[in-house]
Order: structure tokens, then C-alpha cells, then sequence
């Protein structure tokens, strides 16, 4: 992977297009968060329906601590201490931002900061966070390599970024919304971060 490919990356975005891209773990879905066409495009490839929540991925831990400004300093430091990694942290949203990638949860919001080393590094470039979601149909087995993608969903993104092979085992996805006030968290998918790495970073 290129800096061309990044800045083409980062047009594709821009204008609310549909691109599949490498992470740390899987290939994903990504477009802007903030454009509906480009949402509900995303979902119509996935056939996932849409009241489902997406993850807020940023490429820069500073970005994600910027634009989460109300975070409370336990959810912060939660936040710092597990990103970046192969985890979706699920957070309090009280000022509603992203409300596309929240499904019919607004009060929560699922972000992704990865770690970008290797192939992928020229992405820690990407100034602006994106709506991702897995490269697979609603229910269908996680990517870990291109040609393992739908082929259907491969012809319907606007553009494909290829890294190789990846890992392929998906993030773990934590609730840290309870947290801060109630000191309490609940792992919903456990994926390629073991849950004694989450405890250990708690304690």
C-alpha cells in the first residue's frame, strides 16, 4: 500500500463513496460517517438492516480523542490504555455524534483506532474517521484476504484496497458504557484481544 492509494482512500470518503479497506484484523466497509447515501449504500451491500449500529474507526489516537471531547476520564483512560488494537470500544455518546453509525442506540458509540504497523502504516495518514463495518454479507464469514469477499459486494464498493493477508480474526467488541459511573463492562464479541488482556489493562 502506497501514500497514492491513502489520498485516493481519503477522496473515495470524502464524497460519501463505499470503499473496502485492510485493518489490523479483517478487510472492512467504510465511507463517511456522516453522509446518508453512503451509510445506507454500505448496508444495502451488507444486506444489514438498518438498525444495526456500525464502529466509528479513526486512524489517529489523538483524532478519536478529539472528537470525543465529553468522554468522563475513566472511559478516557480505558480508551488510551486498549487503543490502538483489534478492540471496538462501545462508549456513552451523550452529545449524539455519529448518529448514522449508532443504530437505534444514540447514547452509544462503538470506535476502532488500529494499529497500524507493516503494510498497513501508510494509513495512520488518514486524517478523518470513517463508518466501518466487516467486508462480508449480514451473518457471513470475515475476510481475511480480497478474493475471500463477496464478489457481489466487491463490484458494488467504489474502491478496493489491497493489503494482502491479514489476520483475520475480528476485533473484540467491549461496553465500557457503564463504566465510568457504574465501574462496570461487558465483552459482547470476543475476537482477537483476549478478554484477560481487557482485565489487565483494567487493573
Amino acid at each position: 500500500m502506497t501514500p497514492e492509494d491513502v489520498e485516493t482512500f481519503q477522496r473515495c470518503i470524502s464524497v460519501g463513496g463505499v470503499a473496502i479497506f485492510p485493518a489490523d484484523t479483517v478487510y472492512g466497509l467504510a465511507t463517511e460517517p456522516d453522509s446518508r447515501e453512503g451509510v445506507d449504500r454500505l448496508y444495502r451491500l451488507k444486506l444489514r438492516t438498518p438498525d444495526k449500529p456500525s464502529a466509528v474507526m479513526f486512524f489517529q489516537m489523538e483524532s478519536a480523542l478529539a472528537a470525543l471531547p465529553e468522554l468522563g476520564p475513566r472511559t478516557r483512560r480505558v480508551v488510551e490504555c486498549l487503543l490502538p488494537g483489534p478492540v471496538t470500544i462501545l462508549v456513552p455518546n451523550p452529545a449524539r455524534r455519529f448518529p448514522l453509525a449508532c443504530g437505534i442506540e444514540p447514547d452509544r458509540l462503538g470506535i476502532r483506532v488500529p494499529a497500524l504497523g507493516g503494510e498497513l502504516e501508510p494509513l495512520a495518514a488518514v486524517m478523518w474517521p470513517v463508518l466501518q463495518s466487516s467486508a462480508n454479507r449480514a451473518g457471513g464469514a470475515d475476510a481475511r484476504r480480497v478474493d475471500e469477499i463477496d464478489p457481489e459486494l466487491r463490484a458494488g464498493a467504489d474502491l478496493i484496497l489491497d493489503a494482502g493477508e491479514l489476520p483475520g480474526t475480528p476485533s473484540t467488541v467491549v461496553d465500557f458504557s457503564a463504566w465510568e459511573e457504574g465501574g462496570t463492562f461487558e465483552v459482547i464479541r470476543e475476537g482477537a484481544l483476549p478478554q484477560e488482556a481487557v482485565v489487565a489493562c483494567l487493573q
